[in-house]
C-alpha cells in the first residue's frame, strides 16, 4: 500500500517488467465463487479512448485522457492565469477550453479577478481587445475567451480582418459567445469568412450588447441581425456598411425591437430601401436621435418618412443618395417632424435645389450646424433664402458647390441672424471677385470664425469686403487663394477690431514680409497659431518679429519659406516665445547651423517637422531625436 501513495505516475506502477510472466492468461485474474451476489448501481458509461497496455512500459500521457475528462479537470481550475497558461500548451487544448461558458467555471476566487493579464481596460471598466490583420484568427479569439473568462470577459471586441492573411470564422465568434457573456460593444470589419451562425450565437447570450459594428460582412445575413435585435434590448449604437446581404428585415427588427436605438448609419446595403427606413423611423421615435444614410437605393418616400417620424432625430447626414428629388427636400421641411433637428449634413444629392432647401429651413427651427457638400443644383437664391428661413443656425459649410457665387456668399452674410458664429466656403469655384462695391446694409458682427480656402477666384475686393461685414472675426482661413495679394490683405485688417488668434495662409503665394508683419504688430499679442506654409516670400525677418511680439503662440508653420539658420536662432534667443508646434519643412536654408537653436527650442515643443530639409543631415536628424525625447521628430 506505501507503494501506491509513493506512485507519482512519472514510473510504472510495479518496478521491473509484468507483474505476471504472461498477461493475457486468463486463469491469472481473480474470480468469485458463483454464489455471490454483486449489485452494481446504475450510471453514465464513461467513452474510454486510450488502450490499456500490459507487460511492456507505456509512455504515461495525460493526453490519453478523453475530452470530457480533461473538460471536467480544466473547469475546476482555481483562477484565469492557470486556464492561460493551459490554453498555451497545444492548439487542442485552447480550443478545448474555449468551449466552457462562463457559468461552467467551478471556482472564481478573488485572486484570479485580480490577475495582470495583457488585456485593455476601457474607461468605463470593462476589458477591450482588439484584433488586426495577421492577429485575427480564430485561434486569437478563443485565447482572449479563455484569458478573460475568469474576470467575466471581454466587454469590447473590436476585429479588422485581413482575409488575405489570417481568417477569423463562425468558430471564433462562438467562442466569445460561450467566454465572453457581458460583452457590450462588437465591431466586425472585412470578415468574408463570418455567417450568420457566430453571430446567432453571440446573440443568445449577449444580452448586454449595446453596440454593433458589421463592415464589409458579406456572408451575414438579416438572419443574425434579427436574432442580435431580438435578443439584445440593450442595443443603442448600429452601424451597418457595406453588407450585401442585410436588407429591409432587419431595419423593421432593429426598429420593433431596439427601443433603446439611439445612433443608426446604414452604407452601401443594397437591399436596404424605402421599406426598410419606413419601418426603422416608424417603429422607434422616441429614442433615435442620430441617422445617417449613405449610398443607398431609397427615395423620396424614405425623406418624408424622415420627416414625419424623426420627432427625436437631432443628427442627421444624407450622403450620396442618387434617387431623391426637389419634392422629397420639399415634403421632408413640411413634414413638421424634424423640429429637433440641430445637425444636419447633405452630400452628394442631386435633389438639392433652391425650392427644397428653403423648405429645409423653414422646418428645421433649431437647427444649428448645417453642411452642404457637392450640390451642384444649389444656386445663390436657394442659399439666401435657407440663410433667412435658419435663424437659429450657428455653423454653415459650404464644399463643392459650384454654382454658388459671391454673390450668395456675401447674401448669406447681410440675411443671416445674429445667431451665424462659423462660416466655411471650400473649393467653391464659382466664387469670383466682386466687380464693383456691394452696398451694405448691416454687418455680421457675431461671425467668428471664417473659411475661404481654394476659392481660386476669390479676390482683393470680396477680402476687403470680408472687412466691413465681419470685423469680429478671430480664427480665418484664407489657404490656397492665389489670387489675393498685399492690397487685399491690408484692407482687410484696417477692419479687424478683435484680436486674431488662429490664422492660416498656406498657399497664399503673394503674401509678403509686409503684411504678416503688420498682423503680427496688431494681433501679435492674442496669436496662437500661424500657418504661413507655401508662402515663399517670407524671410527671417517674420521670425524676428514673432519672436519679440507673440508670447502666446504656440503653433508655428514657415514649411517651404525662405526662412535661414539666422531666423531659427532669433526664435531661439526669444525668452517669450513658448511654442509647442513648429515646422521648418522643405526649407532648403536650413542647415545643420540650426541643431543647437533647435534643441533649445525643443525645451517646450510636442512637435518638429524638419522634413525635406535637405541641408540638415541624417547625423544631425539622429541627435535632435536623440535630444528631444519628449518631442515628435518628424524627418
Amino acid at each position: 500500500m506505501s507503494k501506491l501513495f509513493e506512485y507519482s505516475g512519472s514510473e510504472d506502477f510495479c518496478p521491473g517488467s509484468s507483474m505476471y510472466t504472461n498477461p493475457k492468461d486468463s486463469s491469472l485474474f481473480l474470480s468469485l465463487p458463483h454464489h455471490v451476489d454483486l449489485y452494481f448501481p446504475p450510471r453514465k458509461r464513461s467513452r474510454i479512448t486510450a488502450p490499456f497496455v500490459f507487460g511492456s512500459k507505456a509512455n504515461v500521457s495525460i493526453d490519453i485522457l478523453p475530452d470530457e475528462c480533461l473538460f471536467e479537470i480544466f473547469r475546476r481550475l482555481p483562477g484565469g492565469k492557470e486556464r492561460s497558461v493551459c490554453a498555451s500548451v497545444s492548439k487542442k487544448w485552447l480550443m478545448l477550453l474555449s468551449t466552457i461558458s462562463c457559468h461552467e467555471l467551478k471556482s472564481e476566487d478573488e485572486a484570479a479577478s485580480k490577475e495582470a493579464e495583457d488585456i485593455e481596460i476601457e474607461s468605463d471598466g470593462y476589458l477591450s481587445r482588439r484584433l488586426e490583420g495577421k492577429n485575427a484568427t480564430d485561434l486569437r479569439l478563443a485565447a482572449a475567451a479563455v484569458g478573460t473568462a475568469s474576470r467575466g470577459g471581454l466587454g469590447k471586441l473590436v476585429i479588422r480582418g485581413n482575409n488575405e492573411i489570417g481568417k477569423v470564422t463562425d468558430l471564433g465568434l462562438k467562442a466569445i459567445a460561450r467566454g465572453c457573456q457581458s460583452l457590450r460593444a462588437l465591431s466586425l470589419w472585412n470578415l468574408s469568412s463570418i455567417g450568420d451562425e457566430g453571430l446567432c450565437e453571440i446573440a443568445k447570450v449577449s444580452h448586454q450588447l449595446e453596440k454593433l459594428d458589421l463592415c464589409k460582412c458579406p456572408a451575414v445575413s438579416d438572419k443574425a441581425v434579427i436574432e442580435i435585435a431580438r435578443n439584445c434590448p440593450k442595443l443603442t449604437d448600429i452601424t451597418i456598411e457595406s453588407c450585401a446581404r442585410i436588407g429591409n428585415e432587419s431595419m423593421r427588427a432593429i426598429g420593433q425591437y431596439c427601443s433603446k436605438l439611439k445612433s443608426i448609419a446604414i452604407k452601401d446595403c443594397s437591399l436596404v430601401g424605402d421599406q426598410g427606413i419606413a419601418s426603422l423611423l416608424s417603429l422607434n421615435t422616441c429614442a433615435l436621435n442620430k441617422v445617417k444614410l449613405q449610398a443607398l437605393n431609397i427615395s423620396d418616400v424614405s425623406l418624408a418618412v424622415i420627416g414625419h417620424y424623426g420627432k427625436a432625430v437631432t443628427d442627421l447626414a444624407l450622403t450620396d443618395l442618387k434617387n431623391l428629388s426637389e419634392k422629397g427636400f420639399w415634403v421632408m421641411g413640411n413634414g413638421h417632424g424634424l423640429q429637433k433637428l440641430k445637425s444636419f449634413t447633405i452630400s452628394s444629392c442631386n435633389g438639392v435645389t433652391d425650392m427644397g432647401l428653403e423648405s429645409v429651413g423653414k422646418g428645421t427651427p433649431n437647427l444649428k450646424h448645417f453642411c452642404l457638400r457637392k450640390c451642384s443644383f444649389l444656386s445663390d437664391n436657394g442659399l439666401v433664402a435657407f440663410a433667412k428661413a435658419a435663424r437659429s443656425l450657428e455653423c454653415l459649410q459650404l464644399e463643392e458647390c459650384h454654382r454658388i457665387t459671391q454673390f450668395g456668399f456675401f447674401g448669406v452674410l447681410l440675411n443671416c441672424s445674429t445667431n451665424l458664429k462659423a462660416l466655411s466656403l471650400i473649393s467653391c469655384l464659382g466664387i469670383k471677385d466682386v466687380s464693383s462695391e456691394l452696398p451694405i446694409q448691416a454687418s455680421s458682427g457675431s461671425l467668428r470664425s471664417l473659411t475661404v480656402r481654394n476659392c481660386h477666384g476669390f479676390g482683393n475686393r470680396n477680402l476687403a469686403l470680408l472687412g466691413k461685414l465681419c470685423p469680429r472675426l478671430q480664427n480665418v482661413d484664407f489657404s490656397g487663394l492665389v489670387g489675393i495679394d498685399c492690397c487685399g490683405f491690408l484692407a482687410w485688417l484696417q477692419n479687424c477690431q478683435s484680436g486674431l488668434v488662429k490664422i492660416n495662409v498656406s498657399g497664399c503665394i503673394n503674401l509678403t514680409d509686409k503684411v504678416v508683419s503688420s498682423i503680427i504688430k496688431h494681433h501679435g499679442w492674442t496669436l496662437e497659431m500661424l500657418n504661413l506654409n507655401g508662402c515663399r516670400k517670407i524671410t527671417d525677418a517674420i521670425l524676428t518679429s514673432i519672436a519679440n511680439n507673440c508670447p502666446l503662440l504656440s503653433d508655428l508653420d514657415v514649411s517651404k519659406c525662405s526662412i535661414t539658420d539666422s531666423g531659427i536662432a532669433t526664435l531661439a534667443r526669444s525668452t517669450q516665445l513658448n511654442l509647442q508646434i513648429f515646422s521648418v519643412s522643405s526649407c532648403s536654408f536650413v542647415s545643420d547651423k540650426s541643431l543647437a537653436d533647435l534643441i533649445k527650442l525643443g525645451e517646450t515643443l510636442m512637435g518638429l517637422n524638419i522634413q525635406h530639409c535637405n541641408a540638415i543631415s541624417s547625423s544631425t536628424v539622429d541627435l535632435l531625436v536623440g535630444q528631444l525625447w519628449r518631442c515628435d521628430v518628424l524627418s
